[in-house]
């Protein structure tokens, strides 16, 4: 194809670079200009009349820890975005990360390369206080009788003593000027049962009809997005607004190019906006405590046009729903036994072969759907009777009911779609929906009720219908995007066009300063018990008293085993996950780096990710076993069953890219700057004796090996 990238915004591209390099001191790094280059041509696959391209405008970078990937996408997206008169959305994996681009590397990368362009924070409305319900709230403390329980969200604190001080003192911080409603930017922690009860959805939102719009936290900081060159999001806003339709949060696609930072996990979390769930009792709870609201409305909002009829008829809707869901309940707790009785145990969970749902649920899946159905459309009725109140009538009479029923109505909504999944069956030669149901336990341990969930088992259609054709642009960079070097895992999750660019931008770290090393081991990690004695036996001896470790576990009852075996043996170095918060973890071991003294984390997943540990405080990561998925994930097993079913080999296609992949994260906690040097233990024999490891071992970055 044609290089549709004029002279003059490559020499702006190349000036920015050389710019931030000499304002940085730093030496040009072939992997940043390779990524750049990527990048651009990319993006510039869009014509600038706005006719459709004729290769895909999107590009799948793997850049290599140290590539210094954020200033590669941000140089060359930023001034390609402004020549196309298009906006940049930046979405990054967690809301920490956002603040840190937005508040870090966007003012570096603007001091430095000499581009001029604004930035603004985008977050959801459930990030921001509700001036409305805050003030609802107040007055609910004075009076708990004008309490209107038809939200479950606002129960917990609603006129609770120990809530009210901290209210007051928002509205005053508010009033002031001295807070912005942001709850990331409140001097102290908010756990939920205080921040659900102040803050509000789409659904619940009045948007310019509410009183309070002029001085609403949310649309104040919305409006702030409108002349942003660059917004900054996270995976969960930029997938949310997609779900919306896109446009509803931020730009419309069609005139956004977007770039997911960490985007090996983009088809996950697409995976989750788009699933559905019901917990059975407390919905119908939650029905029959709307039922006795709605009946209790009829003296406050009876007498609105339209509004009369409606509270006469939905009590009744709402207890025959209720009804539904408590025949569901025993038909579910019949499935459950019947498994318990044939597998001789009581599992967690029972997925549904195929994703097909047991003959005795689905005729009643149809009756709650339609059920469900004529709820929320009934509920948007009498939403809309209210909403025309607003405009002339008693506002502070309506408005409570206003936002109770449209909030009643969301979760109508939110529970149809579980029975809609429930109810009708997979296209035929479509990947099936994974379902399943989930026991609800008490602390001491006994079911108190159950969840229904289903899922897409691939994100494919999900990005192939809302992200992929209608974005001017998208750029997907993560450190690891490949698995067993290759991006068909990637391609096979998320759908991505084939015709992207796809580019592996390697690392600048020398990897010859890690040693990877495979022990002697009797057992593999395929012997569960023989493997864990094994570890509790050596793990000390592989462990230098004085150095900083980190023990990655595939499995949390080896990893508890294993630290009972080796604790009398290790001392207080010890720092293993759940009995500590994970930063606390990590504070409390730097500290003792800091300090001179050896200590080691054990830790599971979410340790193998994101947890950086630079030079003296991790010497030496230890590799349990290799990270294959576990076995009883519904997603997990439902993917492999349809790849069986088309005739291919789920361990080959699915488990093992996918070990191999974590492996590489896992592996990646170790070398963090260019300066770092230290040891790989891996203690799975598994990747020499088997024909698998072979390829997975020869995945990995090449670390010199020492293989007994």
């Amino acid at each position: 194809m044609t290089d549709l990238l004029s002279e003059s915004l490559k020499e702006r591209i190349r000036a920015a670079y050389s710019a931030t390099v000499a304002a940085r001191k730093l030496s040009p790094r072939r992997g940043q200009r390779q990524m750049i280059g990527a990048v651009a041509r990319a993006l510039a696959r869009r014509p600038e009349d706005g006719s459709a391209p004729t290769e895909s405008p999107i590009c799948v970078v793997e850049a290599g820890t140290g590539t210094g990937k954020t200033i590669a996408y941000a140089l060359a997206a930023i001034p390609v975005a402004q020549d196309r008169g298009k906006r940049l959305v930046v979405a990054t994996a967690t809301v920490a990360l956002q603040e840190q681009f937005v508040h870090k590397d966007l003012p570096d990368i603007a001091a430095g390369s000499g581009l001029v362009f604004t930035a603004a924070l985008a977050k959801g409305r459930r990030r921001y206080v509700c001036l409305s319900k805050l003030d609802r709230q107040l007055a609910q403390g004075q009076d708990a009788s004008a309490a209107i329980p038809l939200y479950p969200d606002e129960l917990p604190a609603a006129g609770a003593a120990d809530a009210l001080p901290r209210y007051e003192a928002m509205i005053d911080a508010l009033g002031r000027g001295s807070w912005d409603g942001d709850r990331d930017s409140w001097p102290e922690a908010l756990d939920e049962a205080a921040w659900l009860p102040v803050t509000t959805d789409h659904n619940q939102c009045t948007g310019r009809r509410c009183p309070n719009v002029g001085q609403c936290s949310f649309f104040r900081a919305r409006e702030a997005l409108q002349g942003a060159d660059v917004v900054v999001a996270n995976h969960d806003l930029v997938l949310a607004d997609l779900a919306l339709g896109g446009g509803a949060i931020l730009p419309p696609p069609e005139d956004t190019i977007y770039i997911f930072d960490e985007g090996h996990h983009l088809p996950d979390k697409a995976l989750n906006h788009f699933s559905s769930f019901c917990r059975l009792h407390s919905t119908r709870q939650w029905l029959r405590d709307s039922a006795r609201g709605l009946t209790a409305g009829v003296a406050d909002i009876g007498g609105i046009a339209g509004v009369g009829p409606l509270l006469e008829q939905l009590p009744d809707k709402l207890e025959d729903l209720a009804g539904g869901l408590e025949v569901v309940e025993d038909a579910v707790a019949a499935l459950l036994a019947e498994d318990d009785a044939h597998t001789g145990r009581e599992a967690e969970r029972l997925r549904f072969p195929h994703g097909r749902v047991p003959a005795v649920l689905e005729p009643l899946a149809g009756n709650l759907a339609a059920g469900f159905g004529r709820l929320a459309s009934n509920l948007a009725r009498l939403e809309g009777c209210l909403e025309d109140e607003l405009e002339n009538g008693d506002r502070e009479t309506v408005e409570p009911w206003h936002l109770a029923v449209a909030g009643m109505r969301g979760r109508a909504e939110n529970t149809l779609a579980l029975w809609q999944d429930y109810a009708a069956p997979d296209p035929e030669g479509q990947p099936p929906r994974a379902r399943w149901i989930t026991r609800i336990r008490t602390a001491a341990g006994g079911t108190v009720g159950h969840d229904l969930l289903c899922s897409p088992i691939l994100a494919t259609d999900i990005l192939a219908e809302h992200l992929w054709p209608r974005a001017a642009g998208v750029v997907v960079t993560s450190a690891t995007l490949t698995a067993l070097r290759s991006f068909d895992r990637f391609r096979q999750r998320s759908g991505v066009p084939d015709d992207a660019i796809f580019e592996v931008v390697g690392s600048p770290f020398d990897y010859r300063r890690a040693t990877l090393t495979v022990p002697a081991m009797a057992a593999d990690g395929g012997n569960a018990a023989a493997h864990t004695a094994e570890l509790i036996e050596h793990l000390p001896h592989w462990l230098d008293e004085d150095e900083a470790a980190l023990v990655l576990f595939g499995s949390r009852r080896q990893m508890l085993e294993v630290c009972d075996g080796v604790a009398g043996r290790m001392g207080d170095r010890l720092l293993v996950q759940d009995s500590l918060g994970k930063q606390e973890i990590l504070r409390r071991h730097r500290e003792a780096v800091d300090a001179g003294r050896g200590s080691v984390i054990f830790g599971l997943a979410s340790f193998a990710e994101g947890v950086d540990l630079p030079g003296d405080y991790c010497r030496h990561v230890v590799i349990a076993k290799l990270p294959f998925a576990v076995p009883d994930s519904p997603l997990e097993a439902a993917l492999a069953e349809w790849v069986e079913d088309q005739g291919g080999n789920a361990f080959m296609e699915i488990s093992v890219p996918d070990a191999a992949l974590r492996l590489t994260q896992a592996s990646g906690r170790l070398l963090r700057t260019e300066g770092d040097w230290g040891r790989i233990t891996l203690c799975d024999r598994r990747v020499v004796t088997r024909r698998y490891g072979r390829a997975i071992l020869d995945s990995l970055p090449p670390f010199r090996r020492e293989i007994a």
